[in-house]
């Protein structure tokens, strides 16, 4: 999708352009940002983390939902598509949409080398302030490290750090324990391959 030349959009006119579109952007502050494709590794690690945290969810009131939803960072500002969101309990939809959630619980960001700065920096910023949310997790493509941000209060967050695969992911609120073997099952991190 090519751009027109206008250097700033509003959030309607971001809407518009993406539902004729056949590629995703992200919506921040007037700008739009397209997103590049994803690498296979990357993808593989998300169908591995869609089907253990499904598992893992099932019998909680807890959907997960691929990158194919947007989620609303802040009102008529910043918009974007985390690699996985978990809402628990009643999804709420951004006002007048119905592609856009606005009460995620968890999520979860695969890190790339070119939105690894931005996953982690911008992006995760502007994730702390919605409210619904408890977890933000990034994992590396290209290594064994999970990184689990999880809400201790207002303003405070605690950061568990997993390097090695016989680690687990832990959710503690719903008394989860994620294998990290699970998350990697059958990614090879040889470095002829990055």
């Amino acid at each position: 999708m090519e751009l027109p030349k206008k250097k700033t959009f509003s959030a309607d006119e971001y809407f518009e352009m993406e539902s004729d579109s056949e590629t995703k952007s992200e919506y921040c502050h007037g700008e739009i940002f397209a997103m590049t494709g994803a690498s296979f590794r990357h993808n593989f690690i998300v169908s591995n983390l869609i089907i253990s945290l499904g598992n893992e969810f099932k019998g909680f009131d807890c959907i997960v939902l691929p990158s194919d939803i947007k989620v609303e960072l802040e009102y008529d500002r910043h918009y974007s598509y985390p690699d996985i969101a978990v809402v628990c309990g009643e999804v709420k939809m951004a006002k007048d949409r119905n592609d856009t959630i606005a009460n995620p619980k968890i999520i979860v960001e695969v890190l790339s080398k070119s939105t690894r700065d931005y996953d982690k920096g911008t992006k995760f910023t502007a994730y702390r302030k919605i409210p619904s949310l408890t977890d933000f997790i990034t994992v590396d493509q290209y290594a064994i490290a999970v990184e689990h941000f999880r809400k201790e209060g207002p303003g405070r967050w605690s950061l568990t750090e997993h390097e090695n695969i016989d680690d687990s992911l832990m959710l503690p609120e719903f008394e989860i324990a994620l294998p990290l073997s699970n998350i990697y099952d059958r990614i090879e991190l040889d470095e002829a391959l990055l």
